[in-house]
């Protein structure tokens, strides 16, 4: 029997790389750069999201097991993440 919340986090991962085909097939069909590139740049509000979200459920999945300094070092480790993808 798969666990619950693995099954929530790898749901989200299949939705989230089924979007990421489903915007490549777009850009091949549209088939200009300006419109793929407005394509590509929803995709960039996914893949955070997608991220945060599966970080999240897994965090609340191990809640129980990690101790609340282990918690601290893990959601720090994923503000790193953020500010590494979204700083200019």
């Amino acid at each position: 029997m798969i666990n619950k919340i693995v099954m929530s986090m790898a749901s989200l991962r299949l939705m989230s790389g089924t979007i990421e085909i489903i915007a490549a097939l777009i850009m091949l069909r549209l088939n200009q750069v300006d419109k793929a590139l407005l394509v590509n740049s929803g995709l960039a509000l996914v893949g955070p999201l997608v991220l945060l979200t599966t970080t999240t459920i897994g965090l609340v999945g191990i809640a129980e097991k990690l101790s609340y300094g282990k918690m601290v070092w893990v959601l720090l480790g994923v503000v790193c993440l953020f500010i590494g993808i979204l700083k200019k």
